[in-house]
């Protein structure tokens, strides 16, 4: 079962990412370790695509592997 829009956007939240403003249902997120930013489109209550959680996977990858730096 996908997960919903709403965890994905909590889970860029509690990694420190910080929301950018948008246009509608899109949000952009930053975090200034990883470079770009990660968009994740659709409601609060919408299922999350394949490919929207890949994003946040690899957004919280590079992190992780940004941070493990010296």
């Amino acid at each position: 079962m996908p997960r919903k829009v709403r965890e994905l956007r909590a889970e860029l939240q509690k990694a420190g990412f910080v929301k950018l403003p948008g246009k509608g249902s899109h949000t952009k997120w930053q975090h200034p370790l990883v470079p770009g930013t990660v968009v994740v489109s659709g409601h609060d209550g919408s299922d999350a695509q394949p490919y929207q959680e890949k994003q946040v996977r690899d957004a919280l990858q590079a992190l992780t592997e940004a941070r493990k730096k010296p």
